[in-house]
């Protein structure tokens, strides 16, 4: 690589591809502020409380996850100089008051201006519309609806307005109320519909980010206040698992690979971030699926044979506490596995973008550009964790009878099947009668992992629903209770001696 071309990605292009993760880290910074505000409250009311809470934040497993914050948050502080921190501030003040506004209102006979009350910026129009099915006149200002009216409705067919639209968008500066004229002889139903946004619709992420901030250590600490015994198991089975070298090895090889992949070229005439974000995908997935299985091993089945658990039961804690800790005793590293590894993703996503401007018709991408493919990682990445959760519970089960080896090889059939099941059942091959009862079968038992995956959707280049991840997780706490349920059966009659 030159010299000039690394000017132009490492200075020239600095602020294009780091703005998104600038915005990004504006968020949980918001959910770093929204922290340490709560804190000061219970500091207020209970100190012995709020003394407390470092020092279990500090010997959980949430440990990276913090360190990663203190640095986004720096970041935040230092690289301000390359956003228009006005402008953020201002489009999130305006958050409330913009979204979609419907309304129906009756225009009396032969009226004359009737103010109908609304309110909206004409800078944050998206697309409005008026319909009604008789003619009507419409101004911004009394006494000017009939004689110069910015809109002319005709009967029966809408007006409508969109930035793609020949005709000007009427509106300037703010509007309070509408004055709408009715010429005709008959009362009408007036249909009024207008859309409006930000002018930075980036920030609607914003308090998305610092809401999850908030929730993931507000859901710690409500786990060790509300189940004290299991978090107990929890954490240490997650501290275990996080000092062993295998942690830091996934960690260093998983960030290397997704930093390399930045510069593989896969020749595919610009769709080379879609496969970037897919192949990202499946490292992390990959990478948390072998540590997930692996620490279930090491720490129930060794556990198990190596009857130390026999020992950890001899206190006031039950098999149903044991198994559950050390299954929540796993999902906390993969969780730090995730966030550090997904972080890194999202760089390189949004790095992506600038690195292959040079050989697109876009030499010079736009910061919203990288942000918009940087923030389509998050959905996948949500769900890789949830396919990831599911078959650390099935490990979890398998671990309470079976060692390393077993576990891996049947987890690894449920991952191909799972993913295979619903395509058996969908293929022409249902017309033999076993084959079909064999995919229907699979369906039902095993987990349907194709729930969880969604390169149709980053090859389309389609956004993934808020809705769709809500299902996916219901379905990953409903099978992760079955299977969980099932790891209790095994459990509850293992000799332990």
């Amino acid at each position: 690589m030159s010299l000039p071309l690394l000017t132009v990605l490492f200075a020239a292009n600095l602020s294009v591809w780091l703005g998104p993760l600038w915005l990004f880290s504006a968020g949980i910074s918001l959910g770093a502020g929204i922290l340490l505000l709560l804190w000061g409250i219970i500091w207020l009311v209970s100190r012995q409380t709020a003394r407390a809470i470092p020092r279990i934040l500090q010997e959980g497993p949430l440990v990276p996850i913090t360190y990663a914050v203190f640095v986004l948050v720096g970041f935040t502080i230092l690289a301000s100089g390359t956003m228009s921190v006005s402008d953020v501030v201002d489009s999130l003040n305006r958050l409330p008051a913009v979204g979609q506004t419907q309304l129906e209102v009756e225009i009396p006979a032969q009226e004359e201006d009737l103010e109908i009350p609304i309110e909206f910026r004409a800078d944050e129009i998206h697309r409005y519309s008026f319909s009604s099915d008789q003619d009507l006149r419409i101004n911004v200002e009394t006494g000017k609806a009939y004689s110069a009216p910015l809109i002319f409705v005709e009967g029966d067919e809408p007006y409508a307005w969109t930035p793609s639209s020949k005709i000007a968008r009427q509106f300037d500066g703010i509007v309070n109320a509408l004055f709408v004229t009715n010429e005709s002889d008959a009362a009408t139903l007036l249909t009024i519909d207008v859309l409006t946004d930000v002018e930075m619709p980036e920030v609607h992420q914003i308090p998305i980010v610092a809401a999850s901030v908030v929730g993931l250590y507000l859901l710690y600490l409500l786990l060790y206040a509300l189940l004290p015994g299991l978090s107990a198991i929890a954490i240490a089975t997650a501290k275990e698992a996080m000092a062993q070298p295998l942690f830091l090895i996934a960690l260093l090889i998983g960030g290397f690979a997704l930093l390399s992949f930045v510069y593989v070229p896969y020749n595919t005439f610009g769709e080379d971030v879609k496969v970037l974000r897919n192949t990202g995908f499946e490292t992390i997935m990959a990478l948390a699926i072998m540590f997930a299985l692996w620490t279930a091993s090491t720490s129930i089945a060794d556990e198990i044979e190596g009857r130390t658990a026999i020992t950890l039961l001899s206190k006031p804690i039950s098999r149903r506490q044991f198994v559950l800790g050390k299954f929540l005793g796993i999902i906390w590293p993969i969780l730090v596995f995730f966030v550090l590894l997904g972080l890194v993703l999202m760089v390189a996503v949004s790095f992506k973008v600038v690195y292959d401007a040079r050989e697109t018709a876009n030499p010079n991408p736009d910061w919203q550009l990288c942000y918009d493919e940087m923030m389509r990682v998050v959905p996948g990445l949500v769900l890789a964790f949830l396919e990831t959760v599911v078959l650390a519970s099935i490990s979890v089960a398998i671990s309470t009878r079976l060692p390393f080896i077993p576990n891996l090889i049947i987890c690894g059939s449920i991952y191909v099947l799972g993913h295979l099941g619903t395509r058996i059942v969908q293929s022409s091959a249902v017309q033999l009668e076993f084959v079909g009862f064999i995919g229907r079968l699979v369906a039902l038992v095993l987990p349907v992992l194709d729930h969880f995956n969604i390169q149709a959707a980053v090859a389309g280049g389609v956004d993934v629903p808020a809705a769709y991840l809500g299902w996916a997780l219901a379905y990953c706490i409903l099978y992760c209770t079955v299977a969980m349920l099932f790891a209790l059966i095994l459990f509850e009659d293992r000799d332990l001696a």
